[in-house]
């Protein structure tokens, strides 16, 4: 090519640099020296194109980009700070963080403040860029972005996702805001493609720059833990794993879970209190359990158990996610794609989580007995291991084991189960020919799926509880495990098997609030990008 019909070809709206750039690779073109000068040649000329070209469009964008800044405009003065783009984010079900960046990068001025015409001229810069890689995505040029483009411009960067991942990945992207999920759909007609306006509505205040992010974006869920048992670990490609990004991520995760299991710690031991010596005789509620622990020893007496909990979740997280990867390789065998079913993930997942719960497990009954522990009577965590040790034996670290690993296989089947059977017949009834049946429905989903597992599993955790605490419980019958449910049932009924379920319920909301906003930060700290 010479320069003159390259920039030619540059400034044409209908041909951005990005369908330059894939002609060349296509065509095994290998870049030496000279190859990187001319490719840093086209940036610069890709740039000046924006400052000078006028694309057809570009009136009904101007209207565009100043309907959406007098929206977020709250107090009218031309101006947008930080707050009033921080709350326009998450009425829009987005990050509230990425106000920061967008800021950094339009306020060309530094006063703090979006006008008008940085506005503008961010959005134009950021079109731009998602332009070149809606046309990177869109193999065939049709203008319109499928399943199977998603998958292969995944793969040509890695990252190995099944048919079933891609079509979530189109249908919806979940984005957690403290104290409330949003699922928000790129394929806003139900079509099962994406065209230019859905996807440039769906990224236009997103501040993701590359195909690499946009990947990592649809890739990877939160990796953040409230305290309850995770089936499915995420799973990452060998550039990852190479690069580091693998164990970066878990630490970011353990240590969000580690200040949230901090914050609603007293939450927790409440629970595991009302497990153990709540009945129908002694009438423990949720305030005079409080009043009771506080009476013993003090306000510090609620976080009794704490350092156990929070210890137990970097071995627990490593264990879980080496043996997910050694299952789902003895799993998927010489399968072509690389990628599991749903059912072959759930199955890999329950079977990693029994494993690290069988290894971590002896921690488990010392958080129980730390837990419920009286003023004096154990002086830390290894005084505990000692006398446990000395007056029970070995075995004692295992009491409770078979309901807690039973009850790894219920929680994970029924949620999973429920969630894909309630937002399968609300398709069916109400949105045929729709993939999307809309936030409110998905949230609703959600919940229900979720308190569903809770309520399957929540007896055989209660047994699991009393059974980690008997030798410490004065006078309590030694049981088993059938024992303890027929002697619950006798004495207290089915509600009795539901003791302390109410604080458990309570600590989700600020559990995935904390760790969210933990996990978020330490993410950035580490440089693991969002």
């Amino acid at each position: 090519f010479g320069q003159d019909s390259t920039c030619k070809c540059l400034t044409e709206p209908y041909l951005p640099a990005a369908l330059l750039i894939s002609t060349l690779h296509k065509s095994h073109i290998h870049m030496g020296e000279g190859g990187v000068r001319f490719f840093g040649w086209i940036g610069h000329t890709v740039k000046k194109a924006r400052v000078f070209s006028d694309p057809e469009g570009e009136p009904e964008n101007r209207k565009r980009w100043a309907e959406l800044f007098e929206q977020l405009d709250l107090n009218k003065d031309g101006k947008v700070d930080i707050n009033e783009l921080r709350i326009g984010l998450a009425n829009r079900g987005l990050l509230r963080s990425d106000a920061e960046e967008i800021v950094r990068e339009s306020d060309t001025n530094h006063d703090g403040l979006l006008d008008l015409e940085e506005f503008s001229q961010y959005l134009w810069d950021h079109e731009q860029e998602l332009r070149v890689i809606f046309h990177t995505l869109d193999h065939n040029h049709d203008g319109h972005i499928d399943v199977g483009e998603i998958q292969q411009s995944l793969h040509n960067l890695g990252l190995e996702v099944s048919t079933e991942h891609a079509v979530k990945i189109l249908q919806r992207c979940v984005c957690v805001c403290l104290c409330m999920c949003v699922v928000t759909s790129m394929d806003r007609d139900g079509t099962m493609t994406i065209n230019w306006n859905e996807w440039r509505d769906h990224f236009l205040f997103n501040p993701l720059h590359n195909m690499e992010s946009i990947a990592h974006y649809w890739k990877h869920s939160l990796m953040f833990d409230i305290g309850e048992q995770l089936t499915v670990p995420p799973e990452f490609s060998q550039q990852e794993r190479r690069s580091g990004v693998v164990w970066r991520q878990l630490v970011a995760g353990a240590m969000a879970g580690a200040v949230s299991r901090t914050g609603t710690a007293p939450l927790d031991r409440l629970k595991v209190f009302l497990q153990v010596h709540g009945s129908s005789s002694n009438r423990i509620n949720l305030w005079t359990g409080l009043k009771g622990m506080v009476q013993e020893g003090g306000i510090r007496a609620l976080w009794r158990g704490n350092g156990i909990n929070v210890l137990k979740i970097a071995p627990e997280s490593a264990i879980k996610f080496m043996a997910y990867e050694q299952i789902k390789w003895l799993i998927r065998g010489r399968k072509e794609g690389g990628t599991l079913r749903v059912q072959e993930r759930f199955i890999a997942g329950s079977l990693a989580g029994a494993t690290a719960q069988t290894i971590i497990y002896p921690m488990e009954v010392l958080k129980t007995r730390l837990t419920l522990r009286k003023t004096g009577q154990y002086s830390g965590i290894a005084d505990c291991a000692r006398q446990i040790l000395r007056k029970e034996g070995v075995r004692a670290f295992y009491r409770g084991y078979m309901p807690n690993t039973l009850g790894i296989i219920p929680y994970a089947g029924i949620d999973l189960a429920v969630y894909e059977t309630l937002k399968n017949a609300w398709l069916q009834r109400y949105c045929k020919g729709s993939a999307d049946p809309g936030v409110l429905v998905l949230l609703g989903c959600g919940t229900v799926s979720s308190t569903c597992g809770q309520l399957a599993s929540y007896p055989l955790a209660l047994i699991r509880t009393r059974m980690q605490a008997q030798a410490s419980t004065e006078g309590g019958p030694k049981l088993s495990m059938v024992g303890h449910f027929k002697h619950i049932i006798s004495h207290d009924g089915v509600p009795g098997l539901y003791r302390g379920i109410a604080p458990n319920f309570l600590k989700v909301i600020p559990a995935v609030s904390i760790s969210y906003v933990v996990y978020e930060h330490m993410k950035k700290a580490l440089g693991v990008s969002s």
